[in-house]
């Protein structure tokens, strides 16, 4: 790290070779001073390992319960929600149900000390997907698995995501073999529940969810359960990155039924909406952008839509960067950017996920956090990001 007559820069590796690079002046982000009433905004939360716990692949997720929670605290404290255990927590990649129900636990508490909204991923993944039968059998052991979650999750005094389930793509034969583990899951709720729909960019594994790999087949089955069902569901969280579907299937939803946009590279568009109705959030890029996304929150309650525009937009070259394909390697570039902000003692992740992307790639996420005004304190993030070059053989 050097400083120079313009500020801190760094050097970058640009087509191979290291030049130097200066950053600019952080964003002029400002917590709210009251609730946010225009979106309903949820930030989905990654969760940051104890560092000097064996993390490897196959191992036991290790939580830094401290670092963990904090990371929560700082989101509610911009006026967000938590959206917690849910496949940005590493669900499926790591995150094993233990540890998964745990979180649920701790978070539920430290919610309900600071009034912090609240909602957790209730799945499937407890099952031994190797051990599980065909036929109705495997069907009730998943409506059985998803209960046992729910119960957590509502213990806990969060609100319940329902999230997808690769036990159910193994066992289903059609589509009403989801409509039947879905309403015998929403049939024990006690609240509404958010629906979530995640697109196989984010999980290869749930090809052909709703019973079809056609879009259009899968939605109408998708819309089927929310009609039946309506007075159990507060929303649905589409992760399709499929603008258009979304807003096709936004303004198809039955009255007062809520769609959180999942869609983390057309974001700005869709909360800001249109004539017709917007989205509201449930985003994993919110973890990365959320001094942007409260303040842009913020600008719109005060009716300022221009700018608020204008700020979730500034953010969008970032937030396509780090849920670029692979995207579900995306954790990877949220908890660098954690790290890079002092949020976490070091760049690790549960199951050794911080090797999913390259050396390229995190120093062009660094540019364009710094670009979009998110590296808070630009002396502590230069100097972690030499050390990771540096770690990583790249040394001026």
């Amino acid at each position: 790290m050097t400083a120079t007559s313009a500020g801190v820069s760094v050097m970058l590796p640009v087509d191979g070779r290291l030049e130097p690079y200066v950053l600019g002046t952080p964003g002029d982000w400002t917590r709210p001073t009251r609730p946010i009433v225009s979106r309903v905004a949820f930030a989905a939360a990654h969760v940051v390992p104890r560092v000097s716990a064996d993390n490897t692949p196959g191992a036991p997720a290790d939580i830094d319960w401290e670092a963990t929670l904090a990371y929560r605290h700082e989101l509610w404290s911009y006026g967000l929600g938590v959206a917690d255990a849910m496949d940005t927590a590493q669900r499926g990649m790591g995150l094993d149900w233990l540890a998964t129900a745990e979180l649920i636990r701790r978070s539920g508490g430290e919610a309900a000390s600071v009034g912090g909204r609240l909602a957790c991923g209730a799945g499937t993944d407890q099952l031994d997907l190797a051990g599980l039968p065909s036929g109705s059998a495997g069907l009730a052991r998943i409506v059985d698995a998803y209960r046992e979650q729910i119960d957590v999750v509502t213990e806990a005094g969060a609100q319940v995501i329902l999230m997808a389930s690769r036990a159910l793509v193994q066992v289903a034969q059609s589509a009403d073999d989801y409509m039947y583990v879905y309403e015998k899951a929403l049939a024990g709720v006690d609240r509404p529940v958010i629906l979530h729909w995640l697109g196989t960019m984010f999980d290869p594994a749930l090809h052909g969810y709703w019973g079809s790999a056609d879009i259009e087949t899968a939605t109408e089955t998708f819309r089927t359960l929310i009609e039946n069902n309506r007075s159990k569901i507060d929303g649905v969280k589409v992760s399709l990155l499929d603008a258009a579907h979304e807003v096709t299937l936004r303004r198809a939803l039955p009255d007062g039924v809520r769609l959180y946009t999942g869609d983390d590279f057309n974001y700005p568009e869709l909360i800001i909406g249109d004539a017709q109705g917007h989205s509201d959030a449930l985003l994993g890029i919110f973890a990365a952008i959320y001094p942007a996304a409260s303040t842009a929150l913020q600008e719109l309650d005060n009716g300022n839509c221009a700018r608020a525009s204008e700020i979730l937009s500034s953010t969008q070259e970032l937030g396509r960067h780090i849920f670029a394909e692979p995207t579900y390697y995306y954790k990877t570039g949220i908890a660098f950017l954690s790290w890079l902000n002092g949020k976490q003692p070091g760049f690790s992740m549960v199951a050794g996920l911080s090797t999913g992307r390259s050396v390229p790639h995190m120093a062009e996420l660094f540019r364009l956090a710094d670009k979009a005004g998110l590296l808070p304190d630009p002396e502590l993030a230069a100097y972690r990001m030499r050390v990771y070059l540096e770690l990583n053989g790249l040394s001026s």
